[in-house]
């Protein structure tokens, strides 16, 4: 997935403004104007959209993570990616929202979509271990969509 589908879909979860959106950015020490927020929220067929850096996406996560769990003086901050992907995206999520492995499948079960343990650990493992999986972008997606759920619930359903 496009670091702009990832960043509009934590944005819309949980409903952070676009100036909030440049305070997680300046938590992992990245000052971004807030017209380039603006922009990277635009869908892609817009004029003024505007693609987000793989490394800025990287400062944003790192920024969420500090945003819901603070900054530990004791602990390193999380490295800065240059390139990312899924797997990725999907580490950084479950850091910034506190979940274990073990955690994954129910929030994807959630978005009504079925997946093993086995497979979840798999996608979390050293690229260069051999049971490593690329998480394709239907798991992303379902992941992002099942915390959605979890973190903005809709109304109740009558029924």
């Amino acid at each position: 997935m496009m670091s702009n589908d990832v960043l509009r879909s934590v944005r819309y979860m949980l409903d952070l403004s676009d100036s909030k959106v440049v305070e997680i950015f300046a938590l992992a020490g990245s000052e971004v104007p807030l017209e380039d927020v603006q922009a990277w929220m635009k869908k892609d067929d817009d004029a003024a959209f505007r693609k987000l850096p793989d490394v800025l996406m990287g400062y944003f996560l790192n920024g969420l993570i500090f945003y819901r769990r603070g900054k530990s003086e004791d602990a390193p901050a999380p490295s800065i990616e240059r390139r990312m992907n899924n797997n990725i995206f999907m580490k950084k999520l479950r850091v910034a929202f506190e979940l274990k492995t073990t955690d994954i499948p129910d929030v994807l079960l959630k978005a009504n979509f079925k997946i093993s343990q086995a497979e979840v650990g798999a996608i979390f493992r050293n690229p260069d271990h051999k049971n490593f999986r690329e998480c394709g972008d239907q798991i992303l997606r379902n992941f992002l969509k099942g915390l959605t759920m979890i973190h903005r619930p809709g109304p109740a359903k009558k029924g």
